[in-house]
């Protein structure tokens, strides 16, 4: 079954959205047990601010480990907190709780710094493009065998043109004979396209309040639980189809036979 990653937080401002640590901890439970497999986690200072520092990074890391054991943790990299790239990475630098994962953009400045220095500790790596130049670029780096996943973000509006994005930076990667195991997500009423396409070709997905606050039928949602009760039954339905498939094949093999 393709796992599915819930986004808590990050660049929004729902109002369900968790900063704390015991705040984001709650709603990591509260996720795992509506269906969530991976967690993509941001984590806040003291005044509510986003923050790659060591003291609030390993207070979430240690929150949400105690209330999701076992949860495969996936932490932001994201250059727009730390936009200065010797600044980023002397602050990762200095993280002694250490994530199971980090989101790698592949557009940023400073990313294989950031990449090599935490690989090197230990670190799982997904290598997150959000462009065709991104996908380019990531296929003339080479090495990726270096990263655990690749994460496909045709982050857009609209849905077509979602798709459209989703399908071309995929193209891209499969021309140049990348296997990494993906997971695709979009933005707003667009991630649920999204999801569909990549459930359908066997990808994990993406969802929660940094990427949207809607459900597929347009309904506001209220909370990360809802989104990723709302993805997991789009997983599971998926899961039904391949399942469903295979069968019809084996009983138009027998038949054959």
């Amino acid at each position: 079954m393709p796992d599915l990653q819930l986004a808590l937080n990050g660049d929004t401002t729902h109002p369900a959205m968790p900063r704390t640590p015991d705040e984001i901890a709650r709603d990591a439970a509260a996720c795992v047990a509506a269906g969530a497999t991976l967690l993509h986690l941001h984590a806040f200072d003291d005044d509510g601010a986003e923050s790659l520092a060591a003291g609030p990074v390993g207070r979430m890391l240690r929150a949400v480990r105690a209330a999701c054991p076992g949860i495969p943790l996936n932490v932001t990299t994201f250059a727009a907190i730390v936009p200065d790239p010797r600044e980023r990475l002397d602050l990762v630098s200095t993280w002694t709780e250490l994530p199971d994962l980090i989101a790698a953009n592949q557009g940023e400045d400073g990313i294989d710094d950031v990449t090599d220095l935490l690989a090197r500790r230990g670190v799982g790596v997904e290598a997150c493009v959000l462009s065709t130049d991104d996908a380019e670029r990531f296929v003339r780096k080479g090495g990726h065998d270096r990263f655990v996943r690749l994460v496909v973000e045709p982050l857009v509006d609209d849905a077509d043109d979602a798709l459209a994005l989703d399908a071309e930076m995929e193209s891209i990667v499969a021309a140049a004979g990348v296997r990494l195991p993906q997971l695709h997500h979009g933005i707003g009423a667009a991630s649920w396209q999204v999801s569909r396409r990549a459930l359908a070709r066997g990808h994990a997905i993406r969802t929660g309040l940094e990427d949207t606050s809607v459900l597929e039928d347009g309904t506001a949602v209220t909370s990360n639980a809802q989104l990723a009760a709302a993805a997991a039954r789009l997983v599971a339905e998926a899961s039904r189809a391949d399942t469903g498939s295979d069968s019809d094949s084996d009983s138009d093999s027998e038949a054959a036979s």
